[in-house]
């Protein structure tokens, strides 16, 4: 009696064993199909030739908005700097007046991307308020043939702007995207000094042309003007470095070629 007890419980034993040891045979042909499946998915993934800085640019495009030209824009020039105070809204006014007085036949506008500190009314000597069109957009100020828009047509002259991130940004977007520029053969852009988020939000949203960087001869001054160099490069604009004193000739014609 206690005998087949024995074997009874001995059988039950090496039944209970053997499908255990199924299951784990079992778990392991699932796992293993699973990362072979999986292998073969990243395998294939992964053209033939492809770099890891090529993966890391697509991988680095993800998300990002895709660039919209402005309306009646044909090219876009942005001038900017590393540092403030080193005559980057001179050289884009003084750009927009040369592209003017080299070619009549071109249209030439002239947009002040600095919220905090707009020059472009003092330089442009022009003040006062947009007028709106019957599609609530700003029709920009004109002088000396150049069509000008800036965030100091829009406030005293004295008064601060002191505004967080996202009301500049709110800024940005309008000034790009609610003037009525009309037909312009090339928009000059003055930008803001440094590598914040106006340069990142402008260049991700539209196609630029090229980037006019302006440094004086200083070492501080180059080494921030080569950072926003930089900045233009990883997003894949054209870049030109000038330190002052250049010609504007110079500058001048390579814009226009």
């Amino acid at each position: 009696m206690i005998y087949s007890r024995v074997l009874h419980f001995h059988k039950h034993f090496i039944n209970c064993s053997k499908v255990k040891a199924a299951i784990r045979c079992d778990e392991h042909i699932v796992i293993a199909a699973a990362c072979r499946k999986h292998s073969v998915r990243f395998k294939s993934s992964d053209p033939a030739g492809q770099s890891a800085q090529e993966r890391q640019r697509q991988h680095m495009a993800r998300g990002l908005p895709k660039q919209k030209p402005i309306l009646g824009v044909k090219q876009v020039v942005v001038v900017a700097s590393g540092k403030g105070g080193v005559g980057k809204s001179t050289t884009a006014v003084n750009l927009a007046l040369g592209l003017t007085a080299n070619d009549s036949s071109k249209s030439v506008g002239l947009l002040d991307a600095d919220i905090y500190g707009p020059s472009i009314p003092k330089l442009m000597n022009l003040r006062g308020n947009p007028e709106l069109t019957d599609k609530n957009l700003m029709r920009p100020l004109v002088n000396y043939g150049v069509l000008c828009m800036s965030m100091g047509f829009l406030v005293e002259e004295t008064a601060p702007i002191v505004w967080r991130g996202l009301m500049v940004m709110s800024a940005i977007e309008r000034l790009l995207r609610q003037v009525e520029w009309g037909q312009l053969d090339y928009l000059v852009i003055d930008m803001p000094p440094g590598t914040g988020d106006v340069q990142l939000s402008i260049t991700q949203n539209i196609p630029i042309s090229g980037a006019v960087i302006v440094s004086t001869p200083q070492d501080i001054a180059l080494l921030d003007a080569r950072r926003g160099a930089e900045m233009f490069r990883k997003v894949n604009v054209p870049v030109s470095i000038y330190s002052f004193p250049f010609s504007a000739l110079h500058l001048l014609a390579d814009v226009i070629r």
